[in-house]
């Protein structure tokens, strides 16, 4: 099985700080933002005078699968049943089912990559081989022309799974993008499984396109969400899958009843998330567009740097000028400091499937106010210089 990625080099983030280093973290996508208060005064309510923790309904509290439907998703316009909709172990849990649903042993998923490493897990897990359509940095992450998806295809390719927007690249898929996937899905009687937990962070003033939303493919349409990200609660763990195709459904709830029951504590508090008013949301976002105007400038400032502007989610892909991008992360924890501090990255070549490709590239995560990010870049522009010098010696 292979290791995380993104988190494989936390041993050496580790010794550094052990050591008196300060280590800014670029490296994971567990932002700084406060959690609203109704979502944690939800938990305190529900706890003053408990007396034990009893597992819930395997789908999740009807309270809060009811609270989704009613208070989140139809107030997007996304018209959905709470019987369309169970609580899982985070978004992990609801692509990893969503995955094993709609393929077996032996079976094909085309994704478009860049994509998150841990598509590349659960295939592992489950004999599932991915297989990628290339979006090319230069380029922005466009989405290739259909014709590419046609060439991979063969009488095992089950689904198209993809994040919209994306982790890694911040690519936010557009309405004419997702149309042509979802006509390619259903031409070929395939599942669409949507990443969308990064639905709130949209950088662009026109409205998000749902898979839920593409006309035809109500029975080919699988969702993927969190709280995760949109409340900021990454360590509640929870998540949902969504589809209306029956069958599915029936599918994910026996995963469910495997692993019993979501976390409790954590249903409580996406419960109280609910009533996060919009004025949070929007104080967020406008956050988030200062962060990642700071950091890709600051990006294709530096010699050999490039970076496309992300319209989405609080992640950029880097191409940078070194011979690997996981040894020059390595390097950045083991090697590098300046004033006794130094930064932490993701290298991206994980994120792909074409052999080669990524091996220069580094995920970059804007989770970090605007002071510390900007000091993180100023590290990481002296690092670049520093490591092409030690590359000559």
């Amino acid at each position: 099985m292979p290791a995380s990625a993104i988190r494989k080099l936390v041993p050496f983030s580790e010794a550094a700080e052990a050591a008196g280093v300060k280590v800014y973290h670029l490296n994971v996508g567990a932002p700084d933002i406060k959690s609203p208060d109704c979502a944690t005064q939800a938990v305190s309510a529900r706890c003053n005078g408990m007396h034990h923790l009893s597992y819930t309904h395997s789908a999740g509290l009807i309270d809060l699968r009811r609270g989704m439907v009613e208070k989140y998703y139809r107030k997007l316009g996304l018209d959905i049943e709470t019987s369309q909709l169970l609580i899982t172990v985070g978004g992990s849990e609801a692509f990893a089912s969503a995955m094993q649903i709609a393929a077996g042993q032996g079976d094909e998923i085309i994704v478009v990559e860049p994509f998150y490493t841990n598509y590349q897990t659960y295939a592992f897990l489950n004999g599932i081989t991915l297989k990628a359509v290339h979006s090319d940095i230069r380029e922005g992450f466009r989405v290739p022309d259909i014709s590419e998806f046609e060439k991979i295809l063969t009488p095992a390719t089950r689904a198209v799974l993809l994040s919209n927007p994306c982790n890694p690249s911040g690519k936010l898929f557009t309405k004419e993008e997702m149309l042509a996937i979802g006509d390619f899905c259903r031409r070929h009687d395939l599942f669409l499984i949507c990443d969308e937990v990064y639905r709130e962070f949209c950088y662009t003033d026109e409205p998000y396109f749902s898979a839920l939303q593409i006309p035809g493919c109500e029975q080919n349409v699988i969702i993927v969400d969190s709280v995760s990200k949109r409340y900021n609660l990454c360590g509640a763990r929870i998540g949902c899958i969504i589809s209306r195709n029956q069958e599915v459904m029936a599918c994910a709830l026996k995963y469910a009843q495997a692993r019993l029951c979501p976390p409790v504590l954590g249903q409580y508090a996406a419960i109280g998330a609910l009533d996060t008013p919009d004025s949070y949301f929007q104080e967020v976002r406008e956050e988030y567009i200062r962060r990642r105007d700071c950091a890709v400038e600051a990006l294709n400032a530096m010699p050999g740097v490039y970076s496309p502007m992300p319209y989405g989610a609080f992640y950029t892909v880097a191409e940078l000028p070194v011979d690997s991008a996981e040894n020059f992360a390595k390097w950045l924890l083991t090697d590098f400091r300046m004033d006794n501090e130094t930064l932490m990255i993701t290298p991206a070549a994980s994120f792909y499937k074409t052999p080669g490709a990524g091996l220069k590239h580094a995920r970059i995560a804007y989770v970090l106010e605007v002071p510390q990010l900007r000091r993180a870049m100023n590290l990481l522009a002296t690092a670049l210089s520093e490591y092409d010098k030690c590359l000559k010696k």
